[in-house]
């Protein structure tokens, strides 16, 4: 069946009336419902005895029905040097019509321009996703000049540049918010309802919607680098790109029509000297045989499928980068999934802060948070915020500070000297006395410990961990429930990757893994699993991502990880991997039911026609009410 198109409707049209905007989406219908009213004007016009006005209006219908598939069809045969279903129907409804079946050519025309408009309902709906996102996406933004603010097109906007959002209006660019605080609606990015609360240093993404108050953020990706717009130019490619079966039902197409005209061809003479039958019946069986054996309904039988599950992915936050990966991650046997940022929120946070019995606590933990504040390393990062969450006292700047590389910073505040870092950097022995009571505990948890040191002694030990995200038990769970395997690689020591893989219940792990050894544990998986997947986030897990049969990303992962992926989850949510698998599933179910079907019907309708069981209107019924069916039953993925 062809492929339908989609009717791009240009804004200068404000001179054509509304209600003809309104059609021109749905030209082949409209064309096709007109030839259906001619077709029955005709019939009528044949019972009352007006032949030539009732040939007359089937003509019509013929070109007014028939005109846009003849192009069709000729334009492809013309360019692909190839014969096509279009084809097939033109010569059987013109050979209908020339030994005097004209209302059966015309009911066939109508059916088969009928059929072909949904197939266009339904590529115009898998890329309304598309239109929708390219509707909303802003095209000027109010920059900030040295204090004044100027309104520009978003592609003038620079790297480092200051752009003013107010309240009700769409995120022009990718950025980080410097002033202010608000909610967004990231709805059009990552599929969720909830508005997301942001301040400064939070993530802003082009397209989504400021809710409540303005905030001044500072541009980091240029407007043809962001988020917004790999999403569209990834829903584009997965749409234009075409699964393995696709491929090879177009390749078979030709083929297999040469052989229906090659057999047609035959019949048309063979029946008349071999059984005995008169020229009438021969040339009417051999278009009938011309009609029921055309591969419509099986070359429509994979497209629409795809294109839906791709439109159902793309609402739901889940991104596929074409068909072939869509079809193949339903055959996945395993996932490997990295920790750091995949199972767990990819951020430490202080679990424990224990303070020494006879000192002042909030002197204490402030003490420590302001020297921690000079050091850009994830833990002490992770201490500033707990500290500065518990207080509202300001942190004060040290008075000096060393960062000794790989064990701590040495500083003095307000004095004193401080060590904060490992056990050794401040002193093994005073560490191990100090922790006596809970390190070996944590220790087993784990956490990592960072010890703060005065002149008193040691002050403080910081417990902190990379926390498992929520969803995760839940989500390997249910992946293991459907039949997949789920297995953890992580850089992190056996110890630490044995505590993780019990809080979620992961009986598999593979720990102390670099980047190239990942890869090599893929491959082992590979070969033990069959097709396996792999989920990560990090820059580190860009070749284990392109080594895995499907590459899973993170939506908020690192820009090689998510250029490298086959699947994007928009939303951060495990979750969500389930989703995917069944959708592919049911896309491979219905798709397979699909071409069951097809073969069936035309094989009983080849069957029925050699024997004289049928005639040309149920010979055109039975082909083309098969397309239609083919079609409605992979729309069904729309709704899924």
């Amino acid at each position: 069946m062809p492929q339908g198109k989609t009717i791009i409707i240009s804004n200068t049209s404000h001179s054509i009336p509304p209600i003809l905007l309104k059609l021109l989406p749905h030209l082949e219908l409209v064309a096709a419902i007109i030839s259906g009213i001619l077709i029955l004007s005709g019939w009528f016009a044949s019972k009352a005895s007006s032949d030539s006005l009732s040939i007359m209006l089937l003509l019509l219908a013929f070109l007014i029905g028939g005109f846009a598939k003849a192009r069709e069809g000729i334009a492809e045969t013309i360019k692909d040097k190839e014969l096509n279903v279009e084809m097939l129907m033109i010569i059987a409804a013109v050979g209908s019509a020339t030994i005097g079946y004209w209302v059966e050519g015309a009911i066939l025309i109508f059916i088969f321009s009928l059929s072909g408009a949904l197939e266009t309902y339904t590529m115009n709906k898998s890329h309304k996703e598309i239109s929708t996102l390219m509707d909303i996406q802003p095209e000027n933004a109010l920059k900030i000049t040295n204090g004044k603010e100027e309104l520009v097109a978003i592609t003038e906007l620079s790297v480092g540049d200051h752009v003013l959002v107010k309240a009700g209006e769409r995120i022009p660019a990718d950025g980080k918010i410097i002033k202010g605080q608000t909610t967004v609606d990231e709805a059009t990015i990552t599929g969720e309802s909830l508005p997301a609360f942001k301040s400064i240093g939070d993530d802003i993404f082009t397209g989504t919607v400021n809710i409540t108050g303005s905030f001044t953020a500072e541009v980091t990706k240029k407007s043809n680098e962001t988020l917004f717009q790999k999403i569209i130019e990834l829903v584009q490619n997965a749409q234009s790109e075409k699964s393995p079966s696709q491929l090879f039902i177009e390749k078979f197409e030709g083929t297999y029509v040469k052989l229906v005209l090659l057999i047609v061809l035959l019949m048309m003479f063979l029946p008349h000297f071999v059984l005995g039958w008169s020229w009438t019946d021969t040339f009417y069986r051999a278009m009938i045989l011309l009609v029921v054996a055309s591969p419509c309904a099986l070359v429509a039988s994979i497209m629409p499928a795809s294109l839906s599950a791709i439109s159902n992915g793309a609402r739901h936050g889940i991104l596929f980068k074409g068909g072939a990966h869509l079809e193949n991650v339903g055959n996945v046997k395993a996932i490997a999934f990295d920790k750091t940022g995949t199972l767990t929120k990819g951020r430490p946070e202080v679990t424990d802060f224990i303070l020494r019995t006879n000192g002042d606590s909030t002197q204490i933990e402030l003490a420590v948070a302001s020297i921690e504040n000079e050091s850009n390393h994830p833990l002490a990062q992770a201490i500033v915020r707990y500290v500065t969450n518990k207080h509202e006292s300001k942190l004060s700047p040290p008075e000096s500070v060393e960062d000794v590389a790989g064990w701590g910073i040495r500083s003095v505040i307000a004095g004193e000297e401080w060590l904060v870092g490992k056990a050794d950097f401040v002193g093994k022995r005073d560490a191990a006395t100090f922790a006596e009571k809970f390190g070996k505990r944590l220790e087993q948890e784990g956490k990592t410990l960072v010890f703060a040191k005065d002149q008193y002694g040691v002050a403080a030990m910081i417990a902190l961990k990379d926390i498992i995200r929520p969803e995760a038990k839940k989500a390997l769970t249910n992946l293991n429930a459907i039949g997949v395997k789920t297995i953890m690689l992580t850089g992190d020591s056996e110890n630490t990757a044995n505590v993780i893989a019990n809080e979620i219940n992961l009986g598999n792990y593979i720990s102390d893994c670099l980047p190239e050894t990942k890869v090599n544990h893929l491959k082992k998986l590979k070969e033990k699993y069959g097709v396996i997947g792999m989920v990560g986030d990090g820059i580190n897990d860009a070749p284990a991502l392109a080594t895995a049969d499907i590459g899973i990303a993170m939506g908020q992962g690192s820009d090689i990880a998510l250029e490298t992926a086959d699947v994007i989850l928009m939303k951060n949510e495990l979750a969500r991997i389930e989703q995917v698998i069944l959708l592919s599933k049911k896309m491979n179910r219905i798709i397979k039911q699909n071409i069951f079907f097809s073969i069936i019907v035309i094989l009983a309708l080849i069957a029925s026609n050699f024997f004289a069981l049928i005639d040309l209107p149920i010979g055109v019924i039975g082909h083309e009410g098969s397309t239609i069916l083919v079609i409605l039953n992979g729309l069904r993925l729309l709704r899924s």
